[in-house]
């Protein structure tokens, strides 16, 4: 939720936060609710809709798990690679036994 956060343009409602992260509107909330205790988001409420943004602190904290996604990222990319390298192995070694 705060890496959707801190990619979108300014903040956002808690129902595109939700849908951005594919949960239910209460967990979402439940989940923002708890970020504000710890201080990471704040709420602006425009009638009965809940602006959702990050703090200074929130969004130091986004750009560090954006910084272990990227990192998740790139190993599954190489661990893909490898995969791949393995597989056009395994084929040339077929086509040596069928000959």
């Amino acid at each position: 939720m705060l890496v959707l956060l801190k990619r979108g343009n300014g903040p956002k409602y808690a129902t595109q936060v939700s849908k951005g992260v594919d949960c239910t509107y209460s967990h979402t909330i439940k989940v923002l609710d708890k970020f504000r205790e710890l201080g990471l988001v704040q709420f602006k409420k425009r009638g009965r809709i809940k602006l959702v943004f990050l703090t200074e602190n929130g969004a130091e904290i986004a750009h560090d798990f954006e910084g272990i996604i990227n990192k998740f990222e790139r190993e599954n990319n190489k661990i893909k690679e490898m995969k791949k390298k393995e597989n056009k192995k395994e084929e040339k070694n077929k086509k040596k036994v069928k000959k």
